[in-house]
């Protein structure tokens, strides 16, 4: 049977992600070090995979409300006020979605008609640019530039902008480059978000993972941001529950409950096991004052400072990330572009890296290396990368 026409249009001009076409090759080969997926190496905390099971024991096996457990939407809203400096009204504010990537399709679904634009910064992560487009909506890119450590400036905004914009996506701290932006630089791009009547989606799911002096900034604390803001967030990074599919959106009531709506219909409700799990998570953490999320961040701090600088003294040029668990090395060095440099190195060493034109055609001269992976893997794989380039005579 040709299943050709009855497969919709949109969805076969979908390209596969970047990332899982690479690892389905690596996994054909032995002995590799993978250091490509975004996943933490820690486990989810005891506590919380305990809150889960007795909810099942117990048999508290129903549906949720369509917003979630109550008392984890207070918990988050407590969180976001505490942490960022925004308030948000846990009872029709705050929603529980099933991971952030529901939430940001909600958002996009939901502010986006067939034809207008959403501006992606770029790089950035593979699913942005592909939902999107399941909205019948046209992603638009707009360039980060290394020399810019990867923040999205005011002019490239601007320059992206058309009166088909609706909306634009901020990724920060950023996957795949790591990088932050400090409250002045998002001072900048609030004034052209608001001078052209946009709506921010900010994706902020690895806001807990930021490095040296600089903290987090939510674009919704800015003056006049909250009420054109869609902060989203989840458990997956900072509490390792990446297979629990926990997130949730804040977002002003109107919008909120437009949201809801697609939300009731395509999934009913987030898992109730997984929702208990996180509320313990989120309220032991208020009680150690976040002490496990610290330690965390610490070990990968350690990890993040030792992949710059071995990068750097093998001629990678590696600006130094502020956030996630990310580097963003460029290999021009080697005369090959990301993906060429990523299929031979895993094919000479059997180290997997993620080449930087997944994430979009800026990043084609890059790769993605992920340091949620322990230093001793992280010390055998920049070895092994090592012997590669002085095979090539780049070292």
């Amino acid at each position: 049977m040709n299943y050709d026409k009855h497969v919709s249009d949109v969805v076969k001009n979908i390209k596969p992600s970047g990332i899982r076409k690479f690892f389905d090759v690596a996994a054909m080969y032995k002995d590799v070090i993978s250091l490509g997926v975004g996943e933490p190496d820690f486990v989810t905390p005891w506590e919380a995979r305990e809150a889960a099971v007795q909810s099942i024991r117990k048999g508290i096996t129903q549906y949720t409300s369509n917003s979630g457990l109550l008392q984890l939407r207070e918990a988050v809203a407590k969180y976001v006020d505490l942490h960022f400096g925004v308030k948000y009204d846990p009872k029709d504010e705050v929603i529980m979605t099933v991971g952030a990537s529901e939430a940001i399709y909600l958002a996009v679904r939901t502010l986006a008609n067939a034809g207008d634009e959403v501006i992606i910064p770029e790089p950035s992560y593979v699913s942005y640019a592909p939902g999107v487009a399941l909205c019948d909506a046209v992603p638009v890119s707009a360039p980060c530039r290394a020399e810019d450590n990867f923040i999205l400036t005011a002019e490239a905004l601007e320059a992206a902008i058309t009166p088909r914009t609706k909306a634009v996506i901020l990724p920060f701290p950023n996957n795949p480059t790591g990088a932050i932006m400090t409250r002045p630089q998002l001072e900048a791009i609030a004034e052209v978000i608001k001078k052209h009547d946009l709506i921010a989606i900010s994706d902020e799911i690895y806001a807990e993972l930021t490095y040296g002096d600089e903290r987090h900034v939510s674009v919704a604390s800015l003056d006049g941001m909250r009420e054109r803001t869609v902060l989203i967030n989840g458990f997956s990074k900072a509490f390792a529950m990446t297979g629990w599919r926990l997130g949730y959106y804040c977002a002003p009531r109107e919008l909120s409950k437009q949201m809801l709506k697609i939300h009731q219909y395509i999934i009913m409700c987030a898992p109730t096991a997984a929702q208990y799990a996180a509320l313990n998570a989120l309220n032991t953490a208020f009680e150690d004052n976040f002490a496990a999320v610290e330690e965390m961040r610490s070990q990968y701090d350690i990890r993040r400072r030792f992949l710059v600088r071995r990068l750097n003294e093998m001629k990678l040029t590696c600006f130094e990330p502020k956030g996630a668990f990310y580097v963003f090395p460029c290999v021009s060095v080697t005369g090959m572009d990301g993906e060429q440099f990523a299929e031979e190195l895993l094919a000479d060493q059997k180290v997997a890296v993620v080449p930087g034109g997944a994430f979009g055609e800026s990043g084609k001269n890059f790769i993605r290396i992920s340091y949620a992976y322990s230093l001793e893997n992280l010390k055998k794989a920049m070895d092994r990368i090592e012997n590669f380039l002085k095979k090539r005579g780049v070292l």
